[in-house]
Order: C-alpha cells, then structure tokens, then sequence
C-alpha cells in the first residue's frame, strides 16, 4: 500500500521536462536502441564561473556566489586555483571562482529555466552551436551575461559576468547526445546542406 503512493507522489511532482523525457522521448528513441534503459538521459548540470578581477576586489567573490546560488537554487562551491601562473597573478590555492553541480529535480528545473526564459532573452539569438559536443555526448555553452535569468536585476549587480554551461549525458557519442537534448528541446542552428 505504502508502495502504491509513493508511485503517485513520485509522478506528481514530475517536472514538465523530466515529464517529456518519459511520455515522449524515451518511447520515440526506445525503438532506435531498442531498450528502454539504452536510451540516453540527463546525468547532470554544472553550471561553471569564472573571476578574474577577485585578487583585485575580494566584494567580487561573493556577489558573483550570490547570484550563482539565485539563479540555479542551490549553494555554488567556491572553486580555487590548482596551481601558481605568474603571468596572470595567480597563486596555487588562491579562489578565482565558482560551480553549481545541478542533479534530479533541480536539474531538469534549471534546464526548463534555460530553454523558456534565458535563451529567449539573449540578444539576436539564433540558436545554439552544434558542434559544442564532446566526444562523449555532453554538450557545453556559456552565457556572456548573467542578466539573461530573471532572478538578477540590472540595478543590483556589481558587475556583467559570463557563466559555462556543461550538460553531461549518458550518450555514447554526439550524434545521441544531440538526439536526446534536440529531443529535450534545447534549440540549435539549422543544419545547412
């Protein structure tokens, strides 16, 4: 009995990506494969960003942690330096950043967020490149501006900083990864022939 509704809560609470990936895509892709569980999926988001002016003002490292943890929902780690350039000023150890690893729910919520609100607001957007896959089906791509998600307003950043955005899949190569994620309904470019 116990088991019965934790299933219908479980499905309650389905994301309406998550929800596409298992009414839509796992059956449109499960005669590709012809397994249900050789159907590539979502593994995880890290949402990735870099700071080049903290050793320069130290106010920057925590606004741009700040406004990392509103726009993904979740507590960013403090990333550090693995070792020493003198060029650049940068010593072994020293902070010059920030990451989110996004996984489950907050995954697909954020992946939601970024195909029908911050992709729309990026100017002259003419969809995303297709050759930004790996050679394991994970695709990244960056955003010049933090404005693009709702959650920032222009008024209260201290500074315009730019964020990678990493999806990691379970695809075997590009071509599945770019299946799977077109599939999702991220949008990229036209092929031209």
């Amino acid at each position: 009995m116990a088991e019965v509704k934790k299933a219908k809560s479980a499905k309650k609470f389905l994301n309406r990506v998550h929800e596409k990936y298992v009414k839509e895509v796992v059956p449109s892709l499960a005669t590709k494969y012809g397994n249900v569980n050789a159907v590539p999926k979502l593994v995880k988001i890290v949402v990735n960003t870099r700071l080049g002016d903290v050793k320069d003002n130290t106010k920057s490292l925590t606004a741009a942690v700040e406004e990392l943890g509103m726009i993904t929902g979740q507590k960013p780690m403090i990333t550090t330096a693995k070792k020493s350039i003198s060029n650049f000023k940068i010593r072994e150890g020293q902070k010059n950043g920030a990451k989110v690893t996004l996984r489950n729910k907050i995954m697909y919520e954020f992946f939601d967020k970024i195909v029908s609100v911050a992709l729309p607001r990026v100017r002259d957007f003419s969809g995303l490149s297709r050759k930004s896959f790996d050679q394991f089906g994970n695709y990244t791509f960056g955003f010049k501006e933090q404005l693009v998600f709702p959650e920032i307003s222009y008024e209260k950043i201290e500074k315009v900083r730019g964020m990678d955005i990493t999806i990691v899949t379970t695809a075997k190569n590009k071509e599945d990864g770019l299946e799977l994620l077109e599939q999702l309904g991220l949008p990229f470019k036209k092929e031209v022939k």
